[in-house]
């Protein structure tokens, strides 16, 4: 099944490398188009291999998006929709189907979870998420002292207790550690040991980064890159100031600035880093046999509508990068079709030779790597059911639906906490940057756009054979619950 790869890899399996980011935004990647964006590693993986431009997130949160991404799975068929949901342990994982064939699997970084970690936990051989990690980092790296004349970022962050531009590090400070001491350095250390202790065998290693998550690390060195005035702070839309959240509420311009600063400093050590378990690959000969998968599991607004988060529908929060690349397999270039996250697991198991997993709500992205021909996608999906909301967009339009009648609990409240049911609608070709409401004008648009929200979840959702009688919006606000 792996003809060519494997004849010039004397039939050895290929390995597979999955490389995560937390909260990286596609706008901020120098593939993409960004000149400000330091991300020179990654721009190297774009190049050598095939990087999709269209590329979404099926929801706006780690958890779900995360396990949706293990599993193959939209997130509420995954059972995960809430924040601190954990995944089932029975279910079916990308990792389980690489251990049925053969493979070491290990996993080092943030996985999200929420359970603590075991050998053997969702397929994992080696489990070294985050809990362990930091646990171990404590234990084995002591920082030195910083320099006083040097300023550094309080400690412990505390989201939500602190003042928002104290926990979204508006003064664009460095974490108080060199970089050879700070967690993402261990964590790569503990990855290259792996891969040099199992380059001998077929192995699928994950290291997944928390950079650049807020409050945006970095170590000391890094400090200074950005000046926050070059940045302009993101404009506000006649429409945003009802619906942005009170957290943000208080927050400067100057502070988006420093925020944005900070940020871009983040992702600029974050691919650091990535450059570094690439050049272990490379260090032990394994990168011309190994597929290579780096993605975010969401995006991020850096003030776009007023907001320093994702857990909406934004297509800054929702765009994400991902980029492959598999010597010798895939084609070197750009795919502007939509693509989501749950195409990425069919695309894997696929290329890789793996039995299917049992549940895949995705499709296969190998024509395109292969540069064959496929028909693309109509319109992208992703739902945010903390707020009991679901966003489906074409080319031209998106619709954002939300039943408004859940108080989220997620730190995001507005002045409404339970506004009632309400639809957006945006014409991104008249207006990309989301600012102006036309559902009044476009209702027929918005009807059709809500068929196509409750045709998905009627394809993919596991309790769809219940479904009670009731209009459409009836109906999508039922769906909308959270079942975590």
């Amino acid at each position: 099944m792996l003809g060519g790869m494997a004849a010039a890899l004397g039939r050895r399996r290929p390995n597979f490398v999955f490389l995560m980011a937390d909260d990286h935004a596609a706008y901020v990647l120098g593939a993409d188009g960004n000149p400000r964006a330091r991300t020179p590693h990654l721009d190297r993986l774009a190049r050598e291999g095939t990087r999709f431009s269209a590329h979404y997130c099926n929801s706006p949160v780690c958890t779900p998006s995360r396990q949706s991404l293990l599993t193959g799975q939209m997130p509420h068929s995954a059972g995960v929709t809430l924040l601190a949901t954990p995944l089932r342990e029975d279910q079916p994982t990308l990792a389980r189907q690489f251990q049925k064939a053969g493979y070491t699997t290990a996993v080092f970084g943030k996985m999200h979870f929420n359970r603590p970690a075991t050998p053997g936990l969702h397929g994992f051989h080696h489990v070294y998420t985050e809990d362990v990690l930091n646990r171990q980092w404590k234990a084995a790296v002591q920082p030195k002292p910083v320099n006083a004349r040097v300023k550094t970022k309080p400690l412990p962050w505390k989201p939500f207790k602190d003042p928002a531009r104290i926990w979204l590090n508006a003064d664009h400070l460095p974490y108080p550690a060199a970089s050879g001491e700070m967690r993402a350095e261990y964590q790569i250390r503990q990855a290259g040991e792996f891969l040099e202790q199992h380059r001998n065998d077929p192995f699928a290693l994950w290291v997944s980064f928390l950079e650049p998550h807020s409050p945006f690390d970095f170590p000391i060195e890094y400090r200074g890159r950005f000046a926050p005035a070059s940045f302009a702070a993101p404009q506000i839309g006649p429409e945003d100031a009802a619906r942005i959240p009170l957290v943000f509420r208080g927050l400067t311009e100057s502070d988006a600035q420093g925020i944005a600063a900070a940020y871009y400093t983040s992702v600029e050590y974050l691919d650091h880093n990535i450059g570094r378990v690439l050049r272990r690959l490379r260090e032990l000969r394994l990168d011309e046999g190994t597929m290579v998968v780096y993605l975010a599991d969401h995006g991020y607004d850096l003030g776009q509508h007023g907001r320093f988060e994702k857990h909406c529908g934004y297509e800054p929060a929702l765009r994400v990068p991902l980029l492959m690349r598999y010597p010798g397999r895939i084609r070197q270039g750009a795919v502007a079709n939509f693509t989501e996250h749950v195409d990425v697991p069919a695309t894997i198991v696929d290329l890789m030779g793996l039995e299917p997993l049992p549940v895949m709500h995705g499709r296969s992205l190998r024509p395109y790597l292969e540069g064959k021909h496929m028909e693309g996608r109509s319109h992208i999906f992703s739902e945010y059911l903390e707020n009991e909301e679901a966003c489906v967009r074409d080319r031209r339009w998106k619709c954002i639906y939300c039943s408004g009648r859940r108080a989220r609990q997620d730190g995001y409240a507005t002045d409404r906490p339970t506004p009632g049911r309400y639809s957006l609608l945006y014409d991104l070709k008249a207006d990309p940057g989301e600012f102006h409401d036309v559902s009044g004008q476009q209702q027929e648009m918005v009807a059709s756009m809500r068929r196509m929200m409750l045709a998905r979840f009627r394809a993919t959702h596991p309790e769809a054979a219940r479904e009670p009688q009731g209009s459409v919006e009836e109906t999508l606000d039922w769906y909308l619950r959270p079942r975590a």
